[in-house]
């Protein structure tokens, strides 16, 4: 998951020995690092011919992805070009359910202790 030229010298070794000993895990590994360099420096633009590069090599679940990605191609594009992110709301809606389970007294597993145990 690391770029690789972060790597000890031993791990970026050993990670070179095991995508030469597989060439589908070496294709999957060299698509996710150019999605993750277009993701990074927004680079939407390039999507359409990293998916044409996907379809073009025996990968099923990464053809899965791509199809996936089709059904939306412009909200994609879009994720992949804008520095929008809805990451901060994400994490405000998560922090508001907490306090919310909280408040109902929801937050812990005691409830759920009354319910299993009081079962017949």
């Amino acid at each position: 998951m690391s770029n690789p030229q972060h790597l000890a010298e031993t791990d970026a070794t050993e990670l070179k020995e095991i995508r030469a000993a597989c060439p589908h895990l070496d294709a999957t590994a060299r698509h996710v690092r150019d999605f993750a360099g277009m993701m990074r420096d927004l680079r939407g633009e390039e999507l359409p011919a990293w998916m044409d590069r996907v379809m073009a090599n025996d990968l099923p679940a990464m053809h899965s992805l791509v199809n996936g990605m089709k059904r939306d191609m412009d909200a994609v594009t879009a994720a992949l070009s804008t520095s929008w992110s809805s990451g901060q709301v994400e994490g405000q809606v998560t922090r508001v359910k907490l306090l919310k389970r909280m408040g109902y007294g929801r937050a812990n597993l005691d409830l759920l202790r009354r319910r299993v145990l009081s079962s017949p």
